[in-house]
């Protein structure tokens, strides 16, 4: 190990190497322009160096000690200073956050080369070095605050100087690097999607890195900056880091190249001993009680707490990780994993998800390499004690019941249960799971994700009901197997023939038993053994009736506002083309795959050039989203009912959203059903004296809020479906 002697005069001076200065600059010009308040400096006067050396003060170079007219030197004791400092306006005043009471000034602290902003209370810091720091901030009782001349406060980039090897990525999906891509304070879920995928595509990848390198420069001499009002206590080395206003960190063990968005109203909180290095962190952000994170991006308005670990991974907005490890894995928003001995690791998880304790999804070990993958589409819920291998892929809201399963899957069907039934070896998927048999978690979703989305600037449209594009597209998809399936079930020895004809004349035909034949799913799991459909009548109608209500409305919210006349200018002329196109879940915003692949078309050549014009691009889909729905809406019903435009008439169009106000005050029905029994269960009963005990503890159910809310809603869009004229 080798330590550099050398004039203590020297020390705070040089920050940045004499190579990469430009010709003409000093040290200083970068820092000048990240003041953070604007302040007329002078030097000391005699009398004033002469208190502050009486008050135990000292600097080997009083003249690079700037202060304002508003300078008190009576509030500056038993502190070093080094190189230039510059301090902003001072008052006889004390700063107070919560229990914390300090005077402002500067005590016991050792300060190189900072600036100081006004009203600022400096206490027991024992290193400040190359720093600018806001008004009215706290600082006590740190060890270590210090800046590299060549920081980069989290980003995926190169400063004058560093070698190639030094470029920090997030290797996101696999734990081989292959997606791995350069974070950068204002990366999006949908950024970094689109960066992951296309790997192929060199002339593409090549421009996310170019439009990621051009958002920065590569001068060195940057200062660390601590933004105004912002407290900081208790807490040991922080490097590198750029941190908002208002911000409040306590107890930290260390902060290292990290960026720390926050700002008033959306104001960030980091605990006790907590181990960021290498992240961007959102605004409005909570971290607490031992958190480790390294190599990550944390989305405004998550959450990490009680030990969890991130390690080169994106986590969405409004997501919550507790206790557990998460491992190379993109999260898109709205995603809840509680408990300590969960594991994810190399996935693609697509939002509004829920990992179970003791879900183990993503292991590599079983597999030859770490290369593996799983690809899990919204509503994700791996249960109690799930084991998965790489490489699988989920449908939407697939529920996956407790046991390990020991080969790749492929589950096509949304809203499915899948489970083992170990007594014959084989793998079991109940179809609509959701609808038939918890109506109550599947729509509470749909109000919960959008109340936690707190987002104060909603420019990006996540999109959280259960029935979108995405879900329906995969609905057709699941109609279309199953009635495969059927098909081959009951004609297991006709060659050649169209199976989904003939499976759909069977499940539509409802005197044919279908449970009389073992009805199997073929290209589900990667064994031998059988993969069993059940309940598959009632999941395949109940697909078709969510598909119908779904459209239904979409029509409605679209009458709530137009005309039939306007209908048929917009949507029935026959010059109006659309169908029923593939949508992708682009960071949890639902876009057209056209829509993307022309976005990617334009960032390949050029036309656009920075993220911030992507993020635009994002906020027009955004927009027009509404639109793109609805089409997509119309052309489900029509494809669902083997219909034209043209048999969209008034007549129909009433008839179907009077069936959707039934459909409603069903899902109504089911959700007081669903939750209705788990207050007639023996055994949820047992462990109460008697009811009343029972509706102390776990609130009765005729006062569920959630039910009644869903009753409420019900109410209005009877009476709005009631008052439209089609």
């Amino acid at each position: 190990m080798i330590i550099h002697k050398k004039p203590l005069h020297t020390l705070g001076y040089d920050f940045i190497p004499g190579e990469y200065l430009p010709q003409g600059a000093d040290e200083y010009y970068l820092r000048n322009r990240q003041q953070l308040s604007a302040y007329s400096y002078r030097p000391l006067s005699e009398t004033e160096i002469d208190r502050l050396m009486r008050n135990g003060n000292y600097s080997p170079n009083w003249a690079d000690v700037w202060v304002t007219d508003s300078f008190l030197p009576e509030q500056i004791e038993h502190s070093k200073f080094y190189g230039r400092v510059r301090i902003g306006d001072m008052e006889a005043i004390y700063l107070e956050y919560r229990d914390l009471k300090l005077p402002t000034g500067i005590y016991n602290s050792v300060i190189v080369s900072c600036d100081i902003g006004g009203r600022t209370a400096v206490h027991n810091v024992r290193y400040l070095a190359h720093f600018v720091i806001g008004d009215e901030v706290v600082l006590f009782n740190i060890n270590e605050m210090e800046t590299s001349s060549n920081a980069k406060f989290g980003n995926g980039i190169l400063r004058d100087g560093d070698a190639e090897s030094s470029l920090i990525e997030l290797e996101l999906c696999n734990e081989n690097g292959g997606r791995g891509v350069l974070p950068f304070d204002g990366m999006q879920a949908s950024d970094v999607y689109l960066w992951t995928r296309h790997r192929h595509d060199r002339q593409l990848q090549d421009r996310f890195s170019a439009m990621t390198f051009q958002r920065f420069d590569t001068f060195r001499g940057y200062y660390s900056v601590v933004g105004h009002r912002t407290v900081i206590k208790n807490s040991h080395t922080i490097k590198d880091v750029k941190i908002g206003t208002d911000a409040y960190i306590k107890g930290v063990n260390k902060l290292k190249n990290v960026t720390v968005n926050s700002i008033t109203g959306a104001y960030t909180q980091i605990g006790e001993g907590c181990e960021l290095v290498n992240g961007i962190i959102g605004h409005g952000c909570r971290i607490f009680y031992g958190v480790k994170a390294v190599r990550f991006i944390l989305s405004s308005f998550s959450q990490l707490k009680y030990g969890a670990r991130l390690i080169n991974s994106f986590l969405g907005d409004n997501s919550t990780i507790s206790c557990c490890e998460v491992l190379n894995s993109l999260i898109f928003p709205a995603h809840e994993q509680h408990h300590n001995n969960s594991f994810l690791c190399a996935a693609l998880v697509m939002g509004q998800s829920n990992m179970a304790a003791g879900a183990t999804v993503g292991s590599n070990h079983n597999s030859r390499g770490a290369d593996g993958e799983i690809i899990a589409a919204r509503g994700f819920w791996p249960g109690l004690c799930v084991s998965l291998k790489h490489n699988s892929r989920f449908a939407s809201y697939t529920l996956i019941v407790k046991g390990d399963f020991l080969h790749e899957l492929d589950v096509r069907l949304p809203f499915a249960m899948v489970s083992h039934d170990v007594a014959n070896d084989r793998l079991v998927i109940l179809p609509a799971y959701w609808f038939l048999y918890n109506m109550y978690a599947l729509m509470r979703n749909n109000t919960k994700f959008l109340n936690r989305d707190r987002r104060t600037l909603k420019n990006q449209h996540f999109e959280y009901d259960v029935l979108a594009p995405d879900t329906i597209n995969e609905a057709f998809a699941a109609l279309r197997e199953i009635e495969t399936a059927v098909g081959k079930a009951f004609y297991p020895d006709v060659q050649n023939t169209d199976w989904a004809t003939l499976g759909r004349k069977i499940i539509d035909d409802a005197t044919i038993n279908l449970a009389d034949h073992e009805i199997l799913l073929e290209g589900v799991e990667n064994s031998k053994r059988k993969v069993v459909l059940i309940k598959v009548r009632e999941g395949y109608v109940a697909y078709r009736r969510m598909v119908e209500y779904y459209a239904a409305t979409q029509l409605k919210h679209y009458f709530d506002g137009h005309t039939f006349e306007q209908f048929k200018a917009e949507y029935l002329d026959p010059a109006v083309q659309f169908g029923r196109m593939p949508f992708e879940n682009m960071g949890g915003q639902l876009v057209r795959k056209p829509d993307m692949d022309a976005l990617l078309d334009d960032i390949r050549t050029g036309k656009i050039a920075d993220w911030d014009k992507v993020h635009q691009r994002y906020h027009l889909l955004s927009n027009n989203y509404p639109a793109h729905k609805l089409e997509h809406a119309i052309a489900s019903l029509l494809e669902l009912n083997g219909m034209e435009k043209t048999e969209l008439t008034r007549d129909f169009i009433r008839q179907l959203i009077d069936e959707s106000v039934k459909t409603k005050e069903w899902i109504c029905r089911e959700i007081y059903k669903t939750r209705a029994k788990d207050y007639s269960n023996p055994f949820r009963q047992m462990v109460y004296e008697n009811l009343d005990e029972m509706k102390a503890v776990v609130g009765s159910l005729e006062n569920n809020a959630f039910i009644l809310q869903q009753q409420e809603e019900y109410e209005r869009y009877r009476a709005s479906a009631a008052g439209i004229q089609v």
